[in-house]
């Protein structure tokens, strides 16, 4: 058995959710082409990774295509499928550094990086969903240009705090980190759901209602213990990719 079937071979139902992922964020219009990069730990210190191959479009994505990586592989970048280097410069960087990031999801999905475009990018409790992120983001100020090795470790440094699941990247995006590919994927589209409201919010013109911060924080902890519904979310875009005749799961 060659090496490529072998790395198709395993970790086949982590591969098939990461897979249905990449479908649905292109479903959405979340996506960036044949950019951006979504990553999911596969060993116990969270230093093996699954992540989408170079240059391929989200809605394509297989199963069997994803890269099986090592954080701690000089030679990633020499391998003959070798990853995007701005994936191995942020996804490499934070599997090595936070072993609590079992799956990481970077998007430049519309209103998320309209937040991150803002001078305060801060997002208010404002409805339930905005409160979901109540005092879990961290807001990076200081973007320094594409994502390589020396910005990735940058960024990987703000995430020491496993609470704090989400980056606002400052004129750059979102990201996302999450327990599993299905939590990972719940918190992007609640944030991007969020940022939606937070934005058209502010275009009327009108004063915002805050929610109280005692109010907000009680909001987020309810929907942190909320049973199951990252994982039957997933389940849902699984069982309609399925009912499609999707090939994700090849």
């Amino acid at each position: 058995m060659s090496f490529d079937d072998r790395q198709n071979m395993t970790h086949w139902e982590a591969r098939t959710d990461l897979a249905a992922a990449f479908r649905w964020t292109a479903r959405l219009n979340m996506h960036e082409a044949v950019a951006n990069h979504f990553s999911l730990a596969v060993n116990e210190d969270g230093t093996q990774f699954l992540i989408n191959p170079n240059q391929a479009h989200f809605s394509r994505i297989r199963a069997s295509e994803l890269l099986l990586l090592d954080a701690n592989d000089p030679e990633a970048l020499d391998r003959p499928d070798a990853p995007d280097p701005t994936a191995w410069g942020l996804h490499g960087s934070i599997h090595r550094r936070c072993p609590h990031a079992r799956c990481v999801m970077h998007a430049h999905s519309i209103f998320a990086t309209v937040l991150a475009s803002l001078a305060d990018s801060t997002l208010p409790p404002i409805d339930q969903n905005t409160a979901t992120f109540f005092n879990r983001v961290v807001i990076d100020e200081s973007f320094g240009g594409l994502a390589f090795e020396e910005e990735g470790e940058r960024c990987a440094a703000m995430l020491c705090d496993p609470a704090k699941k989400v980056m606002v990247m400052g004129n750059h995006g979102v990201l996302v980190l999450g327990d599993s590919v299905a939590d990972a994927f719940n918190r992007l589209y609640y944030f991007e759901r969020a940022a939606e409201t937070y934005v058209r919010a502010l275009q009327t013109g009108q004063p915002l209602r805050v929610i109280p911060d005692d109010i907000a924080e009680k909001t987020a902890r309810e929907l942190e213990d909320y049973p199951g519904q990252a994982e039957a979310h997933l389940a849902a875009i699984r069982r309609i990719l399925d009912h499609e005749a999707s090939d994700y799961a090849t």
